[in-house]
């Protein structure tokens, strides 16, 4: 039934063609390895035509899946490395649907939080798959995919995983992505799966004049937790001592009783990546090679 699910999840997200069902392959993922040896022990006449034809995907490094969700220009990934294979990653970016976050100003045009959030979520998505990894979108939105420019449109049609509408009261919109994870870590969780981390992703909003660096918040209560803000907080420093020297980076860790973070079951981090009014900080969301690093080194921090 995993197995069936996993190929079923990967017909509708249009990586397969064709279900086994109707003439494809069963494609068996690695972590579900043990479902595979007990399926080939069972005593299945071998001339019964509805028996599936089993490929047991061990490695996919230079495999190319489509994504429909990274958008046109986007949605071809190559697989460069098995290196996050059998990892699962829940990835949410803040507020969206009826909800866009915070709004900043620049050059006459808004910007709002849940689209450059949601951005830069993406394209933390694609760079993960690269990696062999297996990633959930929690906030989607089928039409806007990855876009490389500085301003983004604000849009209300995002919904949460698989298809629900987003509520506009934030207690039920929290809850909603809650459930949504916990019911795919409690499945992955039965299929043998161990590693599955929650990345939460928001701009924070302060007085124009704060200039601020990425906040990075875990649950008080998870040593791993803690583990994984260290560690993200830690490549980012470093990115900035190379590219920005002398700059200084004042970004924190800190343990915080947030929803995301306290009723999720995997581990979680929860940032936000800087002030929306500041113009400065401004340049780290509008500028879309700076989206882009940003993506480049949480992978590099997810991928240790």
């Amino acid at each position: 039934k995993a197995i069936q699910a996993w190929n079923e999840k990967l017909k509708i997200s249009k990586v397969k063609t064709k279900l086994y069902s109707n003439g494809g392959l069963l494609w068996v993922p690695h972590f579900l390895k043990s479902c595979f040896e007990k399926y080939k022990n069972l005593n299945v006449n071998k001339r019964n035509s509805s028996r599936p034809k089993i490929v047991h995907v061990k490695s996919a490094i230079g495999n190319t899946v489509s994504h429909e969700l990274f958008g046109s220009k986007h949605k071809k990934v190559k697989i460069i490395s098995n290196k996050l294979k059998g990892k699962i990653y829940y990835l949410v970016s803040g507020h969206g649907g009826p909800d866009p976050g915070a709004v900043g100003k620049r050059n006459g045009h808004n910007l709002c939080e849940d689209e450059y959030a949601y951005d830069i979520t993406l394209r933390l998505a694609r760079q993960l798959t690269e990696q062999g990894a297996i990633v959930y979108m929690i906030v989607r939105d089928k039409n806007d995919g990855i876009r490389d420019e500085s301003y983004l449109k604000c849009d209300k049609d995002e919904v949460c995983y698989p298809n629900l509408k987003i509520p506009i009261n934030q207690k039920k919109r929290l809850k909603q992505r809650v459930r949504a994870i916990n019911k795919l870590y409690k499945k992955h969780k039965k299929s043998g799966v161990k590693h599955q981390r929650v990345v939460v992703i928001h701009v924070d909003s302060r007085r124009s004049k704060d200039r601020v660096d990425m906040f990075f918040y875990y649950n008080k209560k998870s040593k791993e937790g803690k583990k994984l803000a260290n560690g993200m907080y830690s490549i980012v420093k470093k990115k900035y001592a190379k590219y920005q020297k002398g700059r200084g980076y004042k970004g924190t860790v800190k343990p915080r009783n947030l929803h995301m973070l306290r009723e999720t079951k995997p581990v979680g981090v929860y940032v936000e990546l800087g002030n929306i009014q500041n113009d400065k900080d401004q340049k780290r969301f509008t500028i879309v090679d700076n989206r882009d690093a940003i993506a480049k080194w949480f992978t590099e921090a997810l991928s240790k």
